[in-house]
């Protein structure tokens, strides 16, 4: 399957990938900033805007794009109808379900508030980067 990584069209790669972190600083920032501060317990704070903030959900996004990627070519996914098919499962059953089992622990006060807003910028973001790299293939 990691020989997939020789047949990726790198520029469906890198477009899936900047449109999937884009979508996360407007999700976070724009679209739902005020709930996600709720959900970390800090609804009249700033959050901080540390370079780690920014670097390391960009990798997070670039990996998740990637191994996107090698699965949809290891499973021959063609259609849009596969990659929304896809994305359900992988969104759903690894990224959605991931973010909600991280959530739970001491530290998050709204940890199912938290686990909706995340996971469902996952979902939609793994929609974004199967569409995009199915139709670039």
């Amino acid at each position: 399957m990691i020989s997939q990584l020789a047949n990726l069209n790198w520029i469906s790669v890198l477009v899936a990938f900047a449109g999937y972190f884009i979508l996360g600083a407007l999700w976070f920032t724009l679209f739902f900033s005020k709930p996600y501060r709720i959900s970390l317990g800090r609804e009249n704070e700033t959050l901080q805007n540390k370079p780690i903030f920014i670097v390391g959900p960009a990798l997070c996004s670039l990996v998740i794009t990637v191994a996107s990627a090698v699965l949809i070519y290891a499973l021959n996914v063609q259609s849009i109808g596969d990659a929304f098919k896809f994305s359900l499962l992988v969104g759903i059953g690894y990224l959605f379900a991931n973010t909600v089992n991280i959530a739970i622990n001491p530290n998050i006060p709204r940890p199912i508030l938290y686990g909706m807003i995340s996971g469902t910028y996952h979902l939609v973001g793994i929609f974004f980067v199967s569409v995009i790299l199915v139709l670039m293939k």
